[in-house]
């Protein structure tokens, strides 16, 4: 007959027998915890910054993304878009004059003036050199001027719900050039839909032949290049005003988003900043449950005699 005490006995026996035989429980109930604190840590140097799926719009972090500030060159996208909505004849030969030549900050282009390449090649190194003087081109060889030009660039940011966005001229060397990072994925979304854009703002390289010379151009976001990315769409930008940006869309951790990133200030800052991201999503995508089971599954492994 049992008594109290042989039951009570017993009972501590029974649950001595359980954490022997499951040892990792409580190790993978460590490890889940663990995953789940980090899914909610990432630590970028870009003063404003934002990451969106691409597909469902959910936004998966948020860095002071409604500050409005100068974009640079990220400007181009929009020049690109505003030139291929036009249907102008891409093989149409355009010469650069000195009203390409940069007056606000002087700065460095191979193109010179008298340089004549098709619509098409400035549009390419436009978008993937970020070449100041031919998308000074294309805008001041828009039908009605660049006048008009900046005027469908800002009307082309309002049809796109921008609100917070003002063009001032195709380079984004003007500081009056300003989105918040919340519109610029408005404008990544919207380019990400342009083929030439998509194609010319990932190629890795191209060279053109201007006066009897091939140059040679490179992109100016070395993430594209990386067989770690798997990048549908870049732009880069820096002014001393904007400090330097980054905004694409890839795919990764199985799936489509959109980051932008502005004033980043060292100058390496935003391609880190774009490998954290990177990091932080791959590493979110591995769910507690998952770490847990293998948490528990390296507990019950005997020990190594």
């Amino acid at each position: 007959m049992l008594t109290v005490r042989n039951i009570l006995i017993c009972a501590g026996l029974s649950l001595g027998l359980a954490c022997a035989a499951y040892p990792g429980q409580a190790d993978a109930r460590r490890g889940a915890d663990k995953v789940a604190s980090s899914t909610h840590k990432l630590s970028l140097r870009s003063a404003a910054a934002i990451v969106q799926d691409a597909e469902t719009g959910e936004v998966l972090f948020d860095k002071n993304s409604s500050t409005v500030t100068p974009i640079a060159s990220i400007t181009k996208l929009m020049t690109a878009m505003v030139v291929l909505d036009a249907r102008l004849d891409l093989n149409e030969d355009i010469t650069i004059t000195g009203e390409d030549m940069d007056s606000l900050r002087g700065t460095h282009s191979r193109l010179k003036p008298g340089a004549r390449l098709s619509r098409d090649e400035l549009l390419r190194l436009a978008l993937m050199a970020s070449e100041n003087r031919a998308a000074a081109a294309l805008g001041r060889t828009y039908p009605g001027g660049i006048e008009t030009f900046i005027r469908a660039m800002n009307h082309k940011a309002q049809m796109l719900g921008m609100n917070d966005t003002r063009f001032d001229d195709p380079t984004g060397l003007s500081s009056g050039n300003v989105a918040s990072a919340e519109d610029l994925v408005k404008l990544v979304r919207a380019a990400h839909r342009y083929d030439l854009i998509r194609n010319y703002t990932t190629a890795t390289g191209h060279e053109v032949h201007v006066a009897g010379r091939q140059l040679a151009y490179h992109n100016t976001n070395r993430l594209v290049s990386n067989e770690n990315w798997n990048i549908g769409l870049s732009k880069t930008g820096f002014t001393s005003d904007a400090g330097r940006c980054l905004v694409l869309q890839a795919r990764l951790a199985e799936r489509e988003v959109i980051i932008v990133l502005l004033d980043s200030w060292g100058k390496l800052t935003r391609i880190g900043d774009a490998n954290r991201i990177r990091a932080w999503l791959e590493a979110n995508t591995r769910s507690p449950r998952t770490a847990a089971q293998k948490s528990a599954q390296e507990g019950s492994r005997p020990a190594p005699g």
